[in-house]
């Protein structure tokens, strides 16, 4: 038996009505019924089993039947800052941050970016991190913001333990790194990548500049490779 479909929901009571996007996503492509059981999420870190109790036109009726605590959520802070990226390439990075165990996203402009970001565009991006949450079995969603300047980028990771700057214009191997406490904020550039006056500001705000290597890399691997070396050395892909 497969496991219950999971759907996230803005508030939890004994009886919650699934509406929008998720009941539109529960009747028309999951054909949810009544009786079927499914896993409610609130963003809390808690899970909750609830019955499928009647399906209506625009909306469905779940019966909440018991709590628990989510175990997939990763113990180390991760901070994610990537640079807004063409196409849907953000969409990938996003997806792939929240399947990793990052606890927030923030996506920036910078000198040499050259996508945009608005409303709509944001709100996808969190739309896919609450699919990505869901389909990997986490109980949160990480939240994706934007950053309209680098100087607010790099304030938003004030308070992290290590603080690190991707810069592919760093020699391989030239700086080294290790990892201080449970959290770490990660800054990864756009196509364009940064100026020496960017990585400049970045080094007196407390970040460590690093290499990804003698090759250079599409910004979004080096966003996911990067995540992953950070989730590992934190100890949470063991």
């Amino acid at each position: 038996m497969s496991a219950p479909k999971r759907f996230f929901v803005d508030k939890i009571s004994e009886e919650v009505a699934l509406s929008g996007e998720e009941f539109r996503h529960a009747k028309n492509v999951l054909r949810l019924s009544e009786g079927d059981e499914v896993t409610l999420l609130d963003g809390s870190g808690a899970e909750y089993a609830a019955i499928v109790a009647r399906t209506e036109k625009n909306g469905m009726l779940l019966h909440v039947t018991g709590k628990s605590e989510g175990g997939n959520e990763p113990t180390a802070n991760v901070l994610l800052l990537i640079g807004a990226l063409k196409g849907d390439k953000t969409e990938l990075v996003v997806q792939k941050a929240t399947e990793l165990g990052v606890n927030k996203i923030g996506v920036f402009s910078s000198r040499y970016c050259a996508a945009y970001m608005n409303e709509n565009k944001l709100e996808r991006l969190n739309r896919v991190s609450r699919e990505a949450a869901k389909q990997c079995r986490r109980s949160v969603a990480p939240e994706v913001v934007y950053y309209g300047t680098l100087e607010e980028t790099l304030r938003s990771a004030e308070g992290y333990s290590s603080k690190l700057f991707a810069c592919e214009f760093l020699k391989a191997g030239g700086v080294q790194t290790e990892l201080c406490g449970d959290s770490c904020a990660v800054v990864v550039g756009s196509e364009g990548g940064f100026t020496q006056e960017e990585f400049e500001r970045a080094q007196a705000a407390g970040f460590t500049g690093i290499s990804l290597g003698k090759r250079i890399l599409r910004a979004e691997t080096a966003a996911i490779a990067i995540t992953a070396i950070v989730m590992s050395r934190l100890g949470e892909l063991q």
